[in-house]
């Protein structure tokens, strides 16, 4: 797990799962993938080894992990969790962009002009970055 950066806004559990939810989309993490114990990601974040118990928890709950006796947690390998982790993720960004460019009125024909210009320009870059 990456230095995850966190706000004043929301609760550094929720934004710890956030956190591995992104990882999760991402491929970062992938299914039946062991995840550091609590301590561990406690020591790591610099966090308080509570709010790591209650962030697990809270993703035992989710489904998105998985612990078996006395085995470290894994990342959970049902497809359905997993798709929807994906598409809530896609649909937070939607909702903020979406809001975000309705607040300086752009007509949606331009909007998605631009999101596809912007799309592939990034692709591009990422293509060009891949290379090196």
């Amino acid at each position: 797990m990456k230095n995850a950066k966190f706000n004043n806004r929301d609760p550094v559990y929720v934004q710890v799962i956030r956190h591995f939810k992104e990882e999760i989309a991402t491929g970062l993490l992938e299914p039946g993938q062991e995840i550091p114990s609590r301590r561990e990601l406690a020591n790591k974040l610099k966090i308080n080894p509570n709010t790591a118990q209650r962030a697990y928890k809270e993703m035992e709950e989710e489904g998105l992990i998985y612990t078996e006796r006395n085995l470290p947690s894994r990342i959970t390998k049902d497809e359905q969790i997993l798709k929807t982790v994906r598409e809530e993720l896609i649909m937070q960004a939607v909702s903020s962009f979406v809001h975000a460019v309705r607040s300086i009125n752009v007509p949606v024909d331009e909007v998605l002009n631009l999101v596809k210009e912007k799309y592939a320009e990034e692709g591009k870059e990422r293509e060009g970055d891949n290379h090196d």
